[in-house]
């Protein structure tokens, strides 16, 4: 491959997804459907809409209380090609992941500008799991933008918002995974957590406003202490005699960890892991999870739990290896596997007590990323495949979990486990898919979290007394979780109900998220050897 080749590849999945970001609202921009703030009319049954949508649900309130909505409501053909084209983005995602991988055999990695932009076989696994997610998501927003329009609760210049703001957080979040400057990295994810509170508020409703706030308010607290482990590491790489332009570099200070004063790196890993672990749903600073996943959109709630958890926790990989090199292994373990068992414990705990369908999936997010915390924290091969292959497997299932609550949420008007019954008798696809979602979340096979999960247990019963018990009580923490999850469902698909039609645009992309979480858990296929690559950059040296 030459370098122009390498430099394109490493390029197009940030480049493309902030291309077509910035296409949507010049778009919106050429066509006047931005919102003229002096041409609007605040009518006072706006406001009782706004009252009224917050107690019950959130479909009329983002219609009345987006300043940008037109008098009259005219959806046009043009506006449902361009939702379609939000495909090309995870496309040449996908594309440029496949073409990494293909080259990479063998193991080694590829750079392009001084090494700023860098790929190895972990950078290549995190692309597809980005591109397979965003598939799902950008493959189920048309059927949920043609919902919120018959609604009324989308208007012109929401919509291309919306389309403008997603793209802008695929490319922030592929730049986090193919950057190898720490820097780089950090200002990446800081530009998501901006990127989705917009999203989070996008129905502008009281709720979601509160949990775009809340978003931001913990998120910057977490992004603030990551900011100052990186400052700290970056401190300890100068004294440590690296040049200025290097001191952030990842392989290079993986190359030379050995130098970097222990102390200063144990304070700063350790707020990296806080700070990070907030944006990944780690405890303590986990809070604003389940309010933004619930309050934002059905698609971008599949990406925020599908990938951008993985990403924030992609971040908390690389440095660990440095740790370790530093270190010792021992640091990181007990910090890991801490966090690990107190946010699953959390997560169990609230499952039990959980009435919303869409909170409860996002505090089953927070048991998956504990899992794949513990899995880091044993870090043996097994165990560190396993966490990639549980990546992957959540990012799919999670997403189509999320797609499917969002037509729920449509279909019935409520987020409410008690005031939906009878879904499967209501609408048979939707249901059984939501359903087949659910028991995948569960780790029941032929789905990959199934193997994942195995994979998790045996690595840690292997790996000696401590982690031994560790792993036991994580295996009794996620059968409460099972339990919780388990009984809910089946209250929500179980019972009569009136059949209604169902839309095969809308179903089509939770099949395709459940066939590849399936194939994953029965036949790792060709990407057998790059999980394996993958596991082998996050090992200790």
């Amino acid at each position: 491959m030459t370098p122009a080749t390498t430099a394109l590849l490493l390029t197009a999945p940030a480049a493309v997804p902030l291309v077509m970001s910035a296409a949507y609202g010049l778009t919106a921009f050429v066509r006047h459907e931005v919102p003229q703030p002096q041409l609007v009319e605040k009518p006072r049954l706006a406001k009782k809409a706004v009252a009224v949508g917050v107690a019950t649900g959130p479909s009329p309130t983002g219609k009345a209380a987006d300043a940008g909505e037109p008098l009259v409501e005219s959806p046009a053909p043009r506006r449902h090609t361009a939702d379609w084209a939000a495909l090309a983005s995870p496309a040449v995602i996908l594309t440029c992941a496949a073409l990494l991988a293909a080259d990479r055999v063998g193991g080694g990695s590829v750079s392009a500008y001084s090494g700023l932009l860098r790929a190895d076989a972990l950078t290549v696994w995190m692309l597809l799991v980005v591109g397979a997610v965003a598939l799902i998501a950008c493959a189920s927003a048309p059927a949920h933008l043609a919902g919120e329009r018959a609604a009324g609760s989308a208007t012109a210049w929401t919509v291309w918002r919306y389309h403008m703001l997603v793209q802008a957080f695929l490319g922030t979040m592929c730049l986090a995974v193919v950057s190898a400057n720490l820097g780089v990295l950090w200002v990446a994810i800081e530009a998501t957590t901006v990127v989705t509170a917009f999203l989070v508020g996008h129905r502008r409703t009281r709720t979601s406003v509160e949990a775009a706030w809340k978003y931001v308010v913990i998120c910057s607290a977490g992004i603030a202490l990551a900011f100052l482990g990186t400052v700290l590491l970056y401190y300890a790489a100068r004294q440590a005699g690296i040049a200025e332009a290097w001191a952030l570099d990842w392989p290079t200070l993986l190359a030379r960890a050995d130098r970097l004063d222990p102390a200063v790196t144990r304070l700063g890993i350790t707020l990296v892991v806080l700070g990070y672990g907030a944006k990944a749903g780690l405890v303590p600073l986990h809070a604003w999870l389940p309010d933004a996943h619930s309050q934002a959109p059905a698609p971008v709630s599949a990406l925020m739990s599908g990938v951008l958890l993985s990403v924030a926790f992609a971040a908390i990989l690389r440095y660990r290896v440095i740790a370790d090199a530093a270190l010792g292994p021992d640091f990181t373990r007990v910090l890991l596997a801490g966090i690990a068992l107190l946010t699953l414990a959390l997560a169990a705990g609230l499952l039990l007590a959980q009435r919303d369908y869409k909170r409860m999936l996002a505090y089953s997010s927070m048991e998956h990323m504990s899992l794949v915390a513990l899995a880091t924290a044993i870090g043996s091969p097994l165990a560190l495949a396993a966490a990639l292959l549980h990546i992957a497997g959540h990012g799919l299932a999670k997403a189509t979990a999320f797609c499917g609550s969002g037509q729920i949420l449509q279909l019935r008007g409520t987020s409410r486990i008690g005031r939906v019954r009878g879904l499967l008798t209501q609408s048979p696809w939707l249901g059984a898919l939501f359903g087949l979602a659910v028991v995948a979340l569960l780790g029941f096979p032929p789905f990959s979290l199934f193997a994942s999960e195995l994979g998790i247990a045996r690595a840690g019963f292997a790996a000696g007394a401590g982690l031994g018990w560790a792993t036991a009580t994580a295996l009794a923490l996620v059968l409460i979780a099972f339990a919780a999850l388990a009984t809910r469902t089946a209250r929500m698909l179980l019972g009569p109900g009136e059949p209604t039609g169902e839309n095969p645009s809308a179903l089509w992309p939770l099949t395709l998220g459940l066939v590849a979480c399936a194939a994953l858990g029965i036949a790792v296929g060709p990407l057998g050897d790059l999980l394996t690559q993958a596991a082998a950059v996050l090992e200790r040296p």
